[in-house]
């Protein structure tokens, strides 16, 4: 028996080695797979991060343009504003211009040393001058080409001299830009 079981423990022993070995093999070979599988898993981990990292980034640009964008069309919109919120007021300062130009030509009746004359024309100069600031322009109408952008024609008249032929004759109105826009068409007499 007892040969029996030496013999039985000298097989262990020698199949235990490899049976150890068989068992380190397996764990390492598993070890290997959990440590390949934790890669890829934290490789795709870090993938989709990085995917929503981009997403993110992209949608931040985005949000950032178009609020420039916004703000600069804002700042667009209250310029032109400005310049034209006056408009309607200086648009009905216009006929009050066209009766001092009348006064002024009466006024060319008048002896020069008057105090009449010297008065509405300091008044003149200065309204001028208001208008001016505030970006009104007188259109140039006499001995010009006819622009149906800043003119309008109200009739037709022989010209003087060849010269005048399809230009404007006389200005019957004047006409007004603001700041660049027109806001009041010129009429005018043209030569034919």
């Amino acid at each position: 028996m007892t040969t029996d079981k030496e013999k039985a423990n000298e097989e262990l022993e020698i199949e235990a080695p490899d049976f150890m070995e068989q068992q380190e093999s397996q764990t390492q070979k598993e070890t290997k797979k959990d440590k390949a599988h934790k890669k890829n898993k934290s490789e795709e981990q870090l993938e989709k991060a990085e995917a929503e990292l981009l997403e993110l980034k992209d949608k931040h640009i985005r949000l950032q343009a178009e609020f420039d964008n916004y703000r600069k069309r804002t700042l667009k919109e209250r310029m032109e504003l400005l310049k034209t919120a006056s408009e309607s007021v200086l648009i009905g300062i216009l006929p009050v211009i066209d009766d001092f130009d009348r006064a002024i030509q009466t006024l060319d009746q008048v002896e020069e040393n008057s105090h009449l004359k010297d008065g509405v024309m300091l008044i003149f100069n200065k309204f001028q001058d208001f208008l001016k600031q505030n970006g009104v322009k007188e259109i140039e109408g006499k001995d010009q080409p006819f622009d149906t952008d800043l003119h309008e024609a109200i009739t037709t008249f022989p010209a003087p001299s060849e010269e005048l032929k399809g230009k404007i004759i006389d200005v019957v109105q004047k006409g007004y830009y603001l700041n660049d826009k027109v806001i009041r068409h010129s009429k005018v007499v043209i030569g034919e």
